[in-house]
């Protein structure tokens, strides 16, 4: 992650795809989102969709994901991801284990790991030498229903013994982020809060991007 210029690391956007799209609109969409600012990652979450659909999306968004240098995550499925090419793959509890997550994708993907608000969870993960770990559901969420609700603080107590990054997730939009930024969210997972943005999703990222550099400046 970049450096801001008093020396703190910049925090950054991590993109959730909806759980079901419209691939010819969400193409356009998904190119204006990341001409709009600065995006880390994206995970493609189709949840329980056909795999001939997860293959089609994969393959139409993954070269404009490389093209503007943002990481393309799959969700759930190492096998799959490991097969289509993507850059790394995340899984939660109730998925595949980290460590066979880790064995199929190999040394140099990303695997992230949901934690939800366990610190256990988080430490084990960590220790087994996940890529970043993921706290949430912080707000209600419209994408997702959670089964947990997590505090801002365990962003801060994390990222006081930590150095493995964390992810926020859950009903983040640009109006409540800054808290999670605050409490020492390394990355913003966004979908809805982008997707559904007015004015468009490049307006969304643009809007969380403000956000973060307002977060850096002070």
């Amino acid at each position: 992650m970049p450096s801001t210029n008093n020396n703190k690391v910049r925090p950054r956007l991590y993109l959730l795809s909806p759980a079901t799209i419209n691939l010819d609109e969400f193409e356009g969409a998904f190119t204006k989102a990341l001409d709009a600012g600065d995006v880390a990652c994206f995970q493609l979450r189709l949840k329980d969709r056909p795999i001939e659909e997860i293959r089609e999306a994969t393959k139409r968004l993954m070269p404009i994901a490389a093209a503007h240098d943002v990481a393309f995550i799959l969700n759930d499925d190492p096998e799959a991801a490991s097969d289509l090419g993507c850059d790394g793959v995340h899984v939660g509890q109730d998925d595949t284990p980290y460590a066979d997550a880790r064995r199929i994708m190999g040394p140099d993907a990303i695997v992230g790991v949901t934690c939800k608000a366990s610190k256990h969870l988080a430490m084990d993960a960590a220790d087994k030498g996940a890529d970043y770990v993921a706290f949430g559901a912080f707000f209600p969420s419209p994408t997702k229903d959670a089964t947990t609700k997590a505090d801002p603080s365990i962003l801060k107590w994390w990222s006081d013994i930590a150095v493995v990054p964390c992810v926020a997730i859950g009903g983040i939009t640009a109006d409540n982020a800054l808290g999670l930024l605050e409490s020492g969210a390394d990355f913003l997972c966004v979908a809805s809060g982008v997707w559904d943005y007015e004015g468009g999703a490049g307006a969304g990222v643009a809007a969380f991007n403000r956000v973060i550099d307002q977060w850096a400046a002070t």
